[in-house]
């Protein structure tokens, strides 16, 4: 019976120390949204906020530097504008969320949900593996390889097998980006920066890629088949052959091969 209890008191006390890993609480965060502005922004910088609720709430005066985000919830909530550089974002829920024009630099962000985020205008060196971004809003992104920290190593976004069906990448930048494995159904990617973009299996099952840049692209196995090549530019590919469903997409003779 004392061997029971003890691993009782074991593990109720383990579940109230997971309980209470946060920081602060939903409603301590609130408190310091509402007596926040710009002049007097809320001090999140390097919280622990795993797992907290936080969605539909307004961040645009806060600070949220290098803070914990793991498994958080923001969805429907504004981030627009804020500097998000070395937090951590694995699995966390931006849904509907509201990032454009955020900074976000050296950070993991693998499996979170991004999908229908508005995510226009911003900044992204990250990790982004398995990520969902279905439906997000990419457009004017640059999330192009930073030549500024060559001395860290290639910085750039890390995409392989995320989810961006139906996504809007209008003039998004992506030069060198990893998309290994991504799919990209119904997405739109007109006059995009593809450059030297790894595209290994890939899916772009009609998309829209009139006038993308494809230039110097990985493209074994990916697939073009239903896609809008209407401009898109296929510099340095000699074989055809290596473009799965090219034969089944759309405005073929539009497209420039070099």
């Amino acid at each position: 019976m004392k061997t029971s209890a003890y691993w009782l008191t074991l593990l109720t006390t383990c579940a109230t120390l997971s309980a209470s890993a946060a920081d602060l609480t939903r409603a301590e965060v609130e408190q310091r949204l509402a007596q926040a502005d710009k002049s007097h922004v809320a001090d999140l910088k390097r919280k622990d906020l795993t797992e907290l609720d936080l969605s539909g709430l307004d961040f645009r005066n806060a600070n949220l530097w290098g803070s914990d985000l793991r498994r958080a919830n923001f969805s429907k909530s504004n981030l627009s504008g804020l500097v998000l550089d070395l937090s951590v974002m694995s699995k966390t829920n931006f849904s509907n969320a509201d990032l454009s024009n955020t900074s976000v630099f050296g950070v993991h962000i693998g499996g979170a949900n991004l999908s229908h985020a508005n995510l226009t205008g911003s900044r992204f060196i990250a990790t982004l593996d398995r990520a969902d971004l279905s439906y997000a809003n990419l457009s004017h992104v640059d999330w192009g390889v930073d030549m500024k920290n060559q001395s860290m190593g290639l910085m750039r976004a890390s995409m392989n097998y995320v989810n961006l069906t139906g996504a809007n990448l209008t003039d998004a930048n992506l030069d060198r980006a990893l998309l290994r494995y991504a799919t990209l159904k119904d997405s739109v990617l007109k006059n995009a920066n593809l450059f030297g973009v790894d595209l290994s299996g890939a899916d772009f099952t009609n998309a829209d890629l009139t006038n993308a840049n494809l230039t110097g692209t990985t493209l074994e196995e990916t697939n073009f088949t239903g896609a809008n090549l209407t401009g898109t530019r296929f510099a340095g590919i000699k074989d055809k052959s290596k473009l799965k469903g090219l034969a089944d997409s759309k405005n073929l003779d539009k497209a420039v091969f070099e």
